[in-house]
C-alpha cells in the first residue's frame, strides 16, 4: 500500500484538558502522546488530577498569583518532595518572591536526610527582562545564589519539537497569557505499524525525537518493546525508511491560554496576536456582556469579548472556563454568547 493511501494515526502529540468544571478554580493540564511528561497552566484546585497526572508535570506556568490561579503550588509541593525531580515555573513580575514565601512557610530542618533532591527553578518576567531563581531542598529551599537576568522577548521555553509563548496583559495587575506551539507534528500511520508488526508503545517518543532533532535518515534505529509474555523484542530499520513506512509529517497544533484580563482594545489586541492561528483556545468568560461594567470593575472579560477574541484570531476550536459563579446554573448563557460572537465576529 502506498503512504498516500495510508490512514495516519491521527493524534497530535499534545493532549490539553481542563483541570476543573468551568466554575471552578482555572488551570490547563497538557499532557504529552507517548511521554510521561505533561506541562501545566496555572496552580489551581488540583484535586481533579491523580498523582499519577502531577508526576509528569515538568513545567508550570501561573498566569498570576490570585488563590484561585496558585493554591495548587502546595499540592504539587506535597507530592514532589523526597523525589529527585527539577520542575520550572515561570510567573509574572515578583513571582520569585511569592513561590520563596511559599516555601519558607515551612520548617525544612529535617531535609537534608533526604536521599533525594528536589528543584525548583522559577522564572518571573518583568517587562522585558527575565529574572531565574532556583530553589532546592539540600539547602532547605534557600535561594542558590544571586538571581540571573535574561531578555525576554516573548518566548518563555522553546524546546526541539514545541514553543510556550507569553505577553503581558492587564488584570490591574500583569497577567501572563499563554500559548504553546508545535514546530511541527508527527502523525503515526497505523497501517504501517501493522505491516511492519510493530506496536504503539513508548519506542514511539524516541522514534520522534529521532526526527525533530534532524538526525541522519541512514542512521539505523533500534525498535524495542515486550511481547504479551512479556519477553523483549526489537527489530532495526533505517530511520528514513521507518519515517517513509510509519510517519506523515503535518504542521503542529498551537494551544492558546487566556484568563484574567479587562476587555480594553489594547489587551483585545494583545490576545489577539498571541491566539493567531490557533488551533484551541482556551479562554475566561466571567460574565454575560450586558453585566460589562461589573466585568470592567473586576478585571475581566464578557463571553462576548473572548468570542471577539477567537473570531479575530481565527481559532479552529474554542473553549470557556473561569465563569462567575453567579452563573452557576446558567453556564449555558455564557456559552451562547461566547459562540455568538465567535461564530458571527461581531
Amino acid at each position: 500500500m502506498q503512504l498516500t493511501q495510508q490512514t495516519p494515526f491521527m493524534k497530535p502529540s499534545f493532549h490539553p484538558r481542563l483541570v476543573n468544571d468551568p466554575i471552578s478554580d482555572p488551570g490547563l493540564f497538557i499532557p504529552f502522546l507517548f511521554e510521561r511528561r505533561a506541562l501545566l497552566f496555572d496552580l489551581g484546585d488540583l484535586s481533579a488530577l491523580s498523582a499519577r497526572d502531577l508526576l509528569k508535570i515538568s513545567h508550570v506556568f501561573v498566569t498570576h498569583t490570585h488563590m484561585d490561579h496558585f493554591i495548587g503550588f502546595d499540592t504539587l509541593l506535597r507530592l514532589l518532595l523526597g523525589r529527585d525531580k527539577e520542575i520550572h515555573l515561570f510567573g509574572p513580575s515578583n513571582f520569585i518572591q511569592k513561590v520563596e514565601a511559599k516555601l519558607s512557610a515551612y520548617t525544612w530542618n529535617l531535609i537534608e536526610s533526604y536521599e533525594n533532591t528536589f528543584s525548583i527553578t522559577v522564572t518571573e518576567i518583568q517587562g522585558e527582562k527575565g529574572v531565574i531563581q532556583s530553589f532546592r531542598s539540600r539547602n532547605r529551599f534557600k535561594p542558590a545564589g544571586a538571581p540571573k537576568q535574561i531578555p525576554f522577548k516573548g518566548n518563555l521555553l522553546s524546546e526541539e519539537s514545541f514553543s510556550v509563548d507569553a505577553v503581558l496583559l492587564d488584570h490591574k495587575i500583569d497577567c501572563i497569557g499563554l500559548s504553546l506551539k508545535e514546530n511541527f507534528s508527527i502523525n503515526i500511520i497505523k497501517e504501517g505499524l501493522k505491516e511492519l508488526g510493530l506496536p504503539v508503545g513508548p519506542w514511539l517518543r524516541e522514534f520522534k525525537k529521532a526526527i525533530h532533532e534532524g538526525r541522519d535518515p541512514a542512521q539505523t534505529f533500534r525498535v524495542v518493546w515486550q511481547d504479551e509474555d512479556r519477553a523483549t523484542r526489537e527489530q532495526y530499520f533505517p530511520l528514513g525508511e521507518l519515517k517513509e513506512r510509519i510517519a506523515r509529517i503535518s504542521p503542529g497544533q498551537k494551544i492558546t491560554y487566556i484568563t484574567d484580563m479587562i476587555g480594553t482594545p489594547e489587551n483585545m489586541a494583545k490576545a489577539v496576536n498571541l491566539t493567531l492561528g490557533s488551533n484551541h483556545l482556551f479562554i475566561e468568560a466571567p460574565f454575560l456582556d450586558k453585566e460589562r461594567d461589573v466585568a470592567r470593575r473586576k478585571y475581566h472579560l464578557t463571553a462576548r469579548e473572548a468570542g471577539l477574541i477567537a473570531a479575530r484570531a481565527g481559532v479552529n476550536e474554542l473553549s470557556l472556563f473561569h465563569f462567575s459563579p453567579r452563573y452557576f446554573g446558567r453556564e449555558k448563557e455564557l456559552i451562547q454568547e461566547a459562540m455568538t460572537a465567535f461564530q458571527s465576529g461581531s
